[in-house]
């Protein structure tokens, strides 16, 4: 680009990151209302349950700040969460540990994410999930990767359903201390690969889940 010399250069408008309430939008025009977003925590770590989140959010009252809640910091997450709940349907779902080991962590993150739809106060005409799988669902849904970084209400779900789960594991932790639980939240941490070698693994484990080599049910 050139310009003529003495004139100031164009101003640059930057566009905000993160994600947007569009999709919703485009899926409520052709009469998809009520949307909700979904999405799951705890597809990774070595013990504890997978949580699913649905979120119906008031189109007119969208909490700012929205975002994938890997992207927040604990503080701005729970403050959101606090603003979902004030403003939004919402439903919650989670598969033990067990159950993960009787069928697989995909399975279960699905079930999860079925029983959250399900649980919603209204029923949605449309579900946006965030991943590459839909669950099995009464209405009609869109798999959208990436999705907690693309929509709102998918973001929504992913902060209620990341804060649900570490306060499920903060209390996990009270009852099953050596583990260390409610600073890893079940992740697989050297700290925690080192409880289990010190203490084997508690009922919340995954046995499934490498390093457990232990025969299964």
């Amino acid at each position: 680009m050139t310009r003529a010399p003495g004139k100031k250069p164009p101003l640059l408008i930057e566009l905000p990151n993160g994600p947007d309430f569009a999709r919703e939008k485009t899926i409520m025009k052709r009469g998809g209302a009520p949307v909700a977003g979904c999405d799951e925590a705890g597809r990774g770590p070595l013990a504890g349950p997978v949580v699913a989140a649905a979120v119906i959010l008031d189109p007119h009252n969208i909490p700012p700040g929205l975002n994938d809640s890997k992207q927040l910091t604990k503080q701005a997450r729970d403050a959101l969460f606090e603003a979902i709940c004030a403003t939004a349907h919402i439903a919650v779902a989670s598969i033990s540990a067990r159950f993960i080991d009787q069928s697989d962590i995909r399975k279960a993150s699905l079930e999860a994410m079925r029983r959250a739809v399900l649980g919603l106060p209204i029923a949605p005409r449309h579900v946006l999930v965030d991943g590459r799988d839909l669950p099995h669902l009464p209405c009609d849904g869109d798999a959208v990767i990436g999705g907690d970084g693309l929509s709102v209400s998918i973001a929504a779900a992913s902060i209620i359903a990341k804060v649900t789960r570490d306060r499920m594991m903060e209390r996990v932790g009270l009852a099953w201390p050596h583990y260390g639980f409610e600073s890893h939240m079940g992740y697989g941490t050297k700290k925690h690969r080192d409880a289990i070698a010190a203490h084997g693994p508690c009922p919340y484990h995954r046995l499934s889940f490498s390093p457990f080599t232990l025969d299964l049910p």
